[in-house]
C-alpha cells in the first residue's frame, strides 16, 4: 500500500494494475464485464485501505480509466429456432445415459426461460405437472443455486442455495410449463425418479448436477444436432442461449412485455433493453396497427 502513496511510483503502478486487470492470463483482451467487475473489486480494497488509514486517498480516482463497453443486449445469431431446438434435445437424449437424465434440464432453459442455477435447484414440490395432453402446467421457483466456488461459500461446497436473483429473499416467480415441456419433465420424474429434499435432476449416483457434465453434454449434443455451418457460428454457443431463445419466442409470439418480464424474472426495462434485437417479424402488423389508428 506504501507504493501507490509515493510520489511518482503510485501512478505508475496504479495503471499498471488496472492494464493487468484488463488482460487475460495469456495477455488477451478480457472481456468487458470480467475487467469492469475486477475494477470495481479492486476500489473497493482501496476505498477499505483509505477506511483504516492504509493510504490518504484512493489512488485509482487519480487515474483516468475509460470502463470497457459491454455488449448490453443479446446477439440474435445466438437465438435457436424450434426446429434447431428439436434436434439439439433430440441429440442430447441419444447420447449417453447421463444425456437421458439431461433432456428435461435444457429442456426447462428453453420452454421456460430458467437459468441454468435455477434449473439445478428445482424441486418437484414447486411443479404443477397436468395430466392431459397440450395442458399448460406452472412451476413456482423459489430459490437458486448459483456456482460461486467452495471457497466463497457458506457450506463449502461449490453451490449454495440462494434466493432468486433480484428478488426479495422470500419471493417466488410463477413460470408456465409448456406442454412439451410437462411431458418431458413427467417422462424424466417417471424413469429417474427425485433426488434428496425432492430435487428433480441428480446425477446417477444422486449427487447435484455438475457444470462439467452438463457443458459436456451440451456441447457433444450440439455439435451432434448441428450442421457444419450452425456449429461453427455464434448459434446457441453456451447453454444460457437456450434461456434467450424461450424469452425471444414469447416476444415474438406476441406476449406483453410485462407478462414476459414477469416469467423471466426480469424488469420491463431490462427486458425491452436486452432482447431488443430479438424481437423480429412484427414490422407489417406493427405498421398495420398504426395505420389502422390513424388513417382519416
Amino acid at each position: 500500500m506504501i507504493a501507490f502513496a509515493a510520489d511518482g511510483t503510485g501512478t505508475t503502478l496504479t495503471r499498471g494494475l488496472l492494464a493487468r486487470i484488463s488482460q487475460t492470463k495469456d495477455g488477451k483482451p478480457a472481456a468487458a464485464n470480467t475487467a469492469n467487475r475486477k475494477r470495481m473489486v479492486l476500489n473497493n480494497t482501496m476505498e477499505y485501505a483509505c477506511e483504516i488509514g492504509a493510504l490518504s486517498a484512493n489512488p485509482l480516482k487519480a487515474v483516468k480509466w475509460t470502463n470497457p463497453r459491454t455488449l448490453t443486449t443479446v446477439d440474435p445469431r445466438v437465438v435457436i429456432n424450434t426446429e434447431q431446438a428439436q434436434r439439439f434435445l433430440s441429440a442430447v437424449e441419444a447420447h449417453s445415459g447421463r444425456g437421458k437424465r439431461m433432456k428435461a434440464f435444457f429442456g426447462c432453459m428453453y420452454y421456460a426461460a430458467l437459468c441454468p442455477e435455477e434449473v439445478v435447484d428445482l424441486r418437484v414440490r414447486t411443479l404443477t405437472l397436468p395430466e392431459t395432453p397440450e395442458e399448460w402446467g406452472v412451476m413456482l421457483l423459489t430459490n437458486a443455486e448459483p456456482r460461486s466456488g467452495s471457497r466463497w461459500t457458506n457450506n463449502g461446497l461449490p453451490r449454495e442455495r440462494r434466493g432468486l436473483k433480484r428478488r426479495a429473499e422470500s419471493n417466488t416467480r410463477p413460470v408456465p410449463i409448456h406442454p412439451t415441456l410437462v411431458t418431458l419433465l413427467r417422462t424424466h420424474l417417471e424413469e429417474h425418479g427425485t433426488g434428496a429434499d425432492g430435487r428433480v435432476f441428480v446425477g446417477p449416483r444422486g449427487g447435484l448436477m455438475t457444470d462439467r457434465a452438463y457443458l459436456k453434454v451440451f456441447h457433444d449434443a450440439r455439435g451432434k444436432a448441428f450442421t457444419d455451418e450452425e456449429a461453427a457460428s455464434p448459434l446457441m454457443d453456451v447453454p444460457y442461449a437456450l434461456r434467450h431463445a424461450a424469452v425471444s419466442t414469447w416476444l415474438n409470439a406476441g406476449v406483453p412485455a410485462p407478462q414476459v418480464a414477469e416469467w423471466a424474472g426480469h424488469s420491463v426495462d431490462v427486458l425491452l433493453r436486452v432482447y431488443t434485437k430479438c424481437v423480429h417479424g412484427q414490422d407489417q402488423e406493427a405498421m398495420r396497427r398504426t395505420w389502422s389508428a390513424t388513417r382519416p
